[in-house]
């Protein structure tokens, strides 16, 4: 016979989804919220796609592999809790990729610990 169960599962919670807020911090095109990050982003998009995958704790080539940035941008979004599709990753990236990598920079920046 099986027990009653007295207590139930609890799931472990990483500390990335405790300070997410179910939405991104900075809108697309708040670039002026960081100016040197979104100057880096325009002068060398690929030196900051590896700066965000390495801090979001992804080898730095993730930045450099084509649809990288989707699947990275897909893996911070249900990290952080931000509600939306694959496919709207990847339309958002193939649509206004410089302005979701500037965002996804500061997402991380403010969001990584250190």
């Amino acid at each position: 016979m099986s027990q009653p169960v007295t207590c139930q599962p609890v799931s472990k919670i990483s500390p990335v989804t405790l300070s997410s807020e179910g939405s991104w911090s900075t809108g697309r095109y708040d670039c002026f919220s960081d100016c040197p990050m979104c100057c880096v982003g325009l002068c060398c998009p690929l030196i900051l796609s590896c700066y965000v995958s390495r801090k979001h704790g992804e080898h730095f080539f993730l930045g450099m592999v084509p649809g990288g940035m989707t699947a990275l941008r897909t893996h911070m979004r249900l990290s952080y809790g931000i509600p939306g599709t694959v496919c709207s990753d990847a339309l958002s990236m193939c649509l206004c990729g410089w302005c979701e990598l500037c965002r996804m920079a500061r997402e991380v920046h403010t969001r990584s610990p250190g």
